[in-house]
């Protein structure tokens, strides 16, 4: 197989060629690693590779008859363990952590015969909507290098996008797997809470708001692999029940009925739309209108400044625990010296949130998914650009070293409230560019985002549905539909796919 072949294929289309015995796990596995070696110089997609473990565990799945087994793929350095390897989470603080089990997620996977060829750069702890650790440095959109692919799975974002592999390890706190497939031309669905694997260890990450999953190119293959992960896990804290009539299998069903559908383009932050995110909806809406649905603009009713704010708050909480637990395992207290600015500032925060406050935020949790509930009762999807704007440049959204410095001093002056406010500001950047994604991390439901629009500077932007929780199959169906349209935009005009067919 040439690499013209390799990059124009799917996850799915590489099992079939393997169980048809076209082409050989070896084969794949050599043409992704030389991929990898050519390409992430430039991308700094993936901080850790697995070469020669990979390729004593290629001569070992020959006779695997798994569904995809011999299929390369890629994890995401946090939550993603993998035995034996390291697994830093983007900080300093962990560049020795070793894995000593296999995630429940990664242990899924991995029975369903993938071969891990390493793992994909991710902001530390997953705190930003960009890709640009200190530990590791940037990672780069093959779109264009100047910018970024997004975050927090921006590293698995990219080597998709490149052509390294075609499915990576993913997750979505705030919209890590949406605004990284917005940023780089890619389908991503962030599952119903509770639909995919978590721990072992802990029965929720960030109170519900994370969850692990994948990003892919082709709708086809994340209905694979929700079709392999969904569980119903007993120790896990949220639980959905089973979709049995199977993703994959649901893919080319037509809708009974017109759908009933509604949109916004306003940030639900009062902060500024481009001309790019709305066109992106407006081309949805109107492809929709031509399937004979209904599309109807409307608010959702939810406050989501002070959403915004609750978010945060939980946020402030989270990371002053893992920080207390961090240094409990390193026997000393952590300084600002060794983590970065979102993560210093957050647990200074956190350290003076009350349990009755961290306990009403979540409540407010509640309030916004009631009121989502509402809307699908009489909508089916609910439409949203999935960014605000096209990708940031490098550098944009980390602050210099003076900015940091004027934080680290500011946060230790202000009273708790004033506390979240800085941090709500520090944000406000980076939220300008994703005010939509954390709505469906909040309420549980599934949303995905799709890659419509291509802008004048040639940068993909996505347009994103959310649907009723547990209705995965429904976003599916609708994905399938538009991806064989023509409003799909996908890899066209990626630089990195045209260089390969110029060069076939």
């Amino acid at each position: 197989m040439d690499v013209q072949t390799y990059v124009s294929l799917d996850a799915t289309d590489m099992a079939r060629l393997i169980k048809n015995r076209e082409v050989s796990p070896a084969e794949l596995v050599e043409i992704s690693l030389e991929q990898l070696e050519k390409l992430n110089p430039s991308l700094n997609a993936v901080v850790k590779d697995r070469k020669d473990q990979v390729l004593r565990e290629v001569a070992k799945s020959s006779d695997n008859i798994a569904p995809f087994a011999g299929v390369p793929m890629l994890l995401k350095n946090i939550s993603q363990a993998l035995q034996g390897e390291s697994l830093t989470s983007g900080s300093k603080l962990l560049t020795t952590n070793i894995s000593k089990q296999n995630s429940n997620l990664v242990h899924r996977i991995k029975q369903a015969g993938f071969l891990f060829l390493g793992h994909t750069n991710t902001p530390e702890f997953g705190l930003k909507n960009i890709t640009e650790p200190e530990l590791y440095g940037p990672s780069r959109n093959p779109w264009n290098l100047e910018y970024s692919p997004g975050g927090s799975s921006g590293g698995s974002a990219a080597a998709i996008a490149a052509g390294i592999v075609p499915i990576a390890g993913a997750s979505d706190g705030g919209g890590s797997i949406r605004i990284p497939a917005s940023f780089s031309g890619l389908f991503g669905l962030k599952p119903t809470r509770g639909r995919t694997p978590v721990g072992p260890g802990v029965g929720r990450q960030w109170q519900g708001a994370s969850i692990d999953f994948v990003l892919s190119r082709s709708v086809r293959d994340s209905a694979a692999m929700l079709d392999l992960l969904q569980i119903i896990q007993p120790e896990a804290a949220f639980q959905v029940p089973l979709y049995l009539d199977g993703y994959k299998q649901t893919l080319d069903q037509p809708f009974k009925r017109p759908l009933r559908i509604a949109f916004t383009t306003e940030s639900p932050v009062g902060t500024p739309v481009s001309e790019d995110a709305k066109h992106a909806v407006h081309t949805m809406v109107k492809w929709l209108e031509e399937q004979g649905h209904h599309v109807e603009e409307m608010d959702n009713g939810v406050d989501g400044v002070q959403l915004m704010r609750n978010y945060y708050l939980m946020n402030s909480g989270e990371i002053a625990s893992l920080v207390q637990q961090l240094e409990r395992g390193l026997g000393r207290a952590i300084t600002p010296d060794d983590v970065e600015i979102e993560t210093w500032l957050l647990n200074v925060a956190g350290k003076s949130v009350t349990a009755a406050e961290f306990s009403a935020s979540l409540s407010s949790w509640d309030v916004a998914a009631a009121q989502m509930a509402m809307l699908h009762e009489t909508f089916d999807f609910y439409i949203t650009p999935t960014t605000a704007f096209t990708a940031p440049k490098v550098g944009e959204l980390t602050h210099s070293s003076m900015e940091q410095d004027k934080l680290r001093e500011a946060i230790d002056q202000l009273d708790k409230q004033d506390q979240q406010e800085l941090i709500y500001d520090m944000f406000l950047p980076s939220l300008t560019y994703t005010p939509f994604t954390q709505l469906a991390n909040l309420t549980g439901q599934p949303a995905m985002s799709l890659p419509i629009h291509l802008s004048e500077e040639g940068l993909p932007l996505g347009v994103q549905v959310m649907a009723s929780k547990g209705e995965e199959h429904r976003l599916l169906q609708l994905a399938y539909q538009v991806e064989k349209s023509d409003i799909w935009v996908g890899m066209n005009g990626n630089p990195f796919f045209d260089r390969v067919k110029v060069n076939k």
